[in-house]
């Protein structure tokens, strides 16, 4: 499954409610959900790919993408959290196959090379096969001693490059960020959000985790292939408790004895394309260190700084900047240091409360 639902409000002013980041044709004039789906080219069946995003959003998703099937695309009503939308889909697969193995991928991501990814993802699908209480997660190797992700604490060896998972550790302060850096990989890996397991094992953790959720996801499930599909789902959708797969299932299973929560190291280029500054290293650089997306720019003393236009046309020139994210649309230009990037979310409600959907 592919998970779309992200509102991507620290990627405004381009990401909006009418055109959200995954949709976005801003890497090198490709989308991040056509990406996404690029990447699962031959690891399996396309019809066996299932998308998760908002129910607002299919026909400019399926209209976007081509080829998706109704059946293939799950529409949350409301937003839920990463716990539920892998909980939705993974009852309806669970319904119609109790022994399907499935795949999780948030649609966020540049990953490369992407013949390496689909091998890593192959082994967690033969250990999963061959363990079926195994919850997989796929680690990232640290670059830096970076305090924007979460972190995973490796324990022993279980079977190939698959290690457990003593503990995740959550988004650290620096101090914290640097220990887990200089420890190695082979204490520490980045948790990429990516996940391998049976459908009906992580329900099984939602039952035991999350019972009142596992109920709501089992009605759901019930009526999916009825008249009462829809009726159902926006009855008990919104009702269900908001919390992120990590909180609700990842830690709770790592002490679990009846489940093994193991980490696959990814050796690759992994962005988490969930801010500008993220954005910024898959644009081109000049001699300064400037991040080039704009197609027209004049940069005049200017230093590690993001230009980005959603318009060919219109000129951005800059005298004297340094470490800003410049990013115009037709109706806003946001302008700010680069450091205070995550605050653009905060800057997102601001403009919603004062000029509503119109900018938003």
């Amino acid at each position: 499954m592919i998970m779309a639902g992200g509102s991507g409000t620290r990627l405004w002013p381009m990401s909006r409610a009418a055109s959200p980041k995954q949709l976005i044709r801003f890497i090198q004039g490709r989308s991040l959900l056509e990406l996404a789906v690029k990447r699962l080219d031959g690891l399996l069946p396309p019809e066996r790919c299932y998308l998760c995003a908002a129910q607002e959003q299919e026909t400019m998703i399926r209209d976007a993408l081509g080829n998706l099937r109704p059946e293939q695309f799950l529409g949350e009503p409301c937003g839920r959290d990463t716990v539920n939308a892998i909980g939705f889909t993974a009852a309806v697969i669970a319904r119609r196959d109790p022994e399907a193995v499935m795949a999780v991928f948030p649609a966020d991501h540049v990953i490369e090379p992407v013949d390496r990814l689909q091998r890593i993802v192959a082994s967690g699908f033969e250990l999963v096969e061959k363990r079926p209480n195994t919850l997989i997660t796929f680690g990232i190797t640290p670059t830096r001693p970076a305090t924007s992700y979460g972190y995973l604490e490796l324990g022993e060896k279980i079977e190939g490059d698959a290690q457990r998972v003593k503990q995740f550790r959550e988004k650290p302060a620096a101090p914290l960020a640097r220990q887990f850096f200089e420890a190695g990989p082979e204490r520490y890996l980045w948790n990429s959000g990516m996940f391998v397991w049976r459908a009906s094992t992580y329900l099984d953790c939602l039952r035991r985790y999350m019972p009142e959720t596992h109920a709501g996801l089992t009605r759901i499930a019930e009526a999916w292939d009825t008249p009462r599909r829809a009726a159902v789902l926006n009855e008990v959708y919104p009702t269900l408790r908001k919390i992120s797969v990590d909180f609700a299932v990842m830690e709770p299973a790592s002490r679990d004895p009846q489940v093994v929560v193991a980490a696959i190291p990814m050796p690759l280029r992994w962005l988490d394309i969930g801010s500008w500054p993220f954005f910024a290293e898959t644009c081109p650089r000049d001699e300064k260190g400037n991040a080039l997306a704009a197609e027209r720019r004049v940069l005049t003393d200017t230093r590690r700084t993001l230009v980005a236009s959603s318009d060919p046309k219109h000129l951005i020139a800059t005298i004297g900047c340094e470490d800003l994210i410049i990013v115009h649309t037709p109706d806003a230009t946001l302008v700010c240091r680069a450091d205070r990037a995550e605050a653009v979310k905060d800057l997102h409600r601001v403009v919603s409360e004062q000029f509503g959907q119109e900018l938003t």
